[in-house]
């Protein structure tokens, strides 16, 4: 028997314009995720912010240099004009600085923060929506806008940490971009937190017409915005100025809190932002170890050197007198 001729049956269709074409898809998807990782897709038009201008390239500091600058009270609002106008003092603190208040818990995990040199990346996009924010902080408060934004890195590595923007941190005290302690206020009529101190700042600023977690209500420690702002009012209270110097390092001491953390905390935000003064705004460059170590020996090792005095003072038996 004849086998029949099988021309009529349709042969199947090749599969190698298939593949061929779900990898081009795929490379194509790939190259598109990259590109909006890293900012280019996405990210705003030509005509995006820039970062605000530096002010001037600050000098690195010479070890052992003494604080020749004093809080101004010039341009400040809400705060006591004796507070504003009290003169700081190398190793001493002004009586009426306000002061953060981090927990002895907090502090422990924040210092083994600071000594871990891992970091996020953060896109060029992501920072564009701050620069706005920076820009009218500096001119309303009179702060460096390179301290106010290392200290956005320090405390939420620039609003990309989790749980930013609700709740509070682990400690319980403290949220939002800037990490402000609501907590840390007396009984109604006695002291207010910290963040109710400067609540208002953004009162005295003209409000970017968009960005990123604007909230409706206002004050808001989510708000970046009401946040930066108060952020910046805090740190014009505490002394500092358009100066990356002492002043700069005391109201970053007095931004954390003091203790030893607190130490770490000022040299690594004033050595952050003085890096960026010389070489430019790097969002993603770590911290430079011998500024650290530069602004350590000028500012932080002798308010250090205070407490490690009284811990060996505490610890030092007293002797019983002879009869």
């Amino acid at each position: 028997m004849e086998t029949p001729p099988e021309h009529h049956i349709p042969a199947p269709p090749s599969e190698r314009g298939a593949w061929a074409l779900a990898l081009a898809l795929g490379l194509l998807g790939a190259a598109v995720f990259a590109l909006a990782l890293s900012g280019v897709v996405g990210g705003s038009s030509s005509g995006a912010a820039a970062p605000p201008p530096v002010l001037a390239r600050a000098p690195t500091p010479a070890p052992g240099a003494a604080d020749a600058a004093n809080a101004s009270g010039a341009g400040l609002r809400g705060v006591s004009s004796e507070a504003a106008d009290a003169p700081r003092a190398r190793g001493g603190r002004r009586a009426q600085a306000i002061v953060g208040d981090p927990s002895s818990a907090q502090a422990h995990r924040d210092l083994a923060l600071y000594e871990d040199s891992t970091s996020t990346h953060i896109s060029e996009s992501w920072m564009q929506g701050f620069y706005p924010i920076y820009a009218t902080a500096q001119k309303t408060f009179g702060v460096n806008w390179l301290l106010l934004a290392s200290i956005h890195g320090q405390e939420s590595a620039f609003s990309t940490a989790p749980g930013i923007y609700s709740g509070l941190n682990f400690a319980g005290c403290c949220g939002g971009p800037m990490q402000f302690n609501v907590t840390n206020g007396g009984p109604p009529g006695e002291s207010q937190s910290t963040w109710a101190l400067v609540s208002d700042s953004y009162r005295y600023g003209a409000r970017p017409a968009a960005y990123d977690h604007m909230t409706a209500r206002h004050p808001s420690i989510y708000d970046d915005f009401d946040a930066i702002m108060a952020a910046a009012h805090l740190l014009s209270a505490d002394g500092a100025g358009e100066e990356l110097n002492g002043a700069a390092w005391d109201a970053a001491y007095d931004y954390y809190g003091h203790d030893l953390t607190g130490v770490t905390y000022a040299d690594q935000v004033l050595a952050r932002a003085i890096a960026w003064s010389q070489h430019g705004f790097c969002i993603n460059c770590g911290l430079e170890p011998a500024m650290v170590e530069d602004v350590n020996a000028a500012y932080g090792a002798p308010v250090a050197a205070t407490y490690e005095t009284a811990t060996v003072a505490r610890a030092k038996p007293r002797k019983r007198r002879k009869r």
